[in-house]
């Protein structure tokens, strides 16, 4: 055997090791438990709104316009008849001022009335009267949207119970 038949017989009977044929898998706990700290955290740190709700039945008016504004000043009434701005009962003596030092800071001065479909006329009326003498330039009176009724739609003498 020659030299160089030597070297090559050594070389084959040599064992390198050969290149691993598994894939490679990343560890996804780590991921998994960073992705359930976010979540955690974010539950924690959220602010869950709850709003406070006034149960009052707004009667329905076919026509009338939608109005957007947020920072309009509001009088709801309840069914009771009790006054309420920003979900606290006032008292129908204490509603002109209230109303005076809250039109002060307005640009429009109108005041919303959001009251009970059952509320007597009186109780609107008095919140009305306070609204102008407290210098409101407008009142508006909140009411369910409902599409227009044709004339076929309304009862007539044969359809009223």
């Amino acid at each position: 055997m020659t030299p160089k038949q030597r070297i090559i017989a050594m070389v084959l009977s040599m064992q390198f090791e050969g290149r691993r044929r598994t894939s490679y898998v990343p560890n996804l706990t780590p991921l998994i438990d960073i992705v359930f700290l976010l979540l955690v955290f974010f539950m924690l740190t959220s602010h869950f709104v709850r709003d406070e709700v006034i149960n009052i039945d707004l009667p329905e008016a076919e026509s009338g316009e939608s109005l957007d504004e947020p920072e309009q000043i509001e009088i709801v009434i309840n069914e009771a008849g009790k006054f309420l701005f920003n979900s606290r009962i006032v008292t129908p003596d204490s509603l002109e001022d209230i109303l005076r030092n809250e039109l002060k800071d307005q640009k429009e001065k109108v005041v919303r009335i959001r009251g009970d479909e059952h509320v007597e006329l009186g109780i609107a009326i008095a919140v009305l009267d306070a609204a102008r003498k407290a210098g409101a330039s407008g009142v508006d009176i909140v009411t369910i949207d409902t599409p227009a009724r044709t004339p076929s739609d309304k009862p007539g003498p044969e359809q009223t119970q």
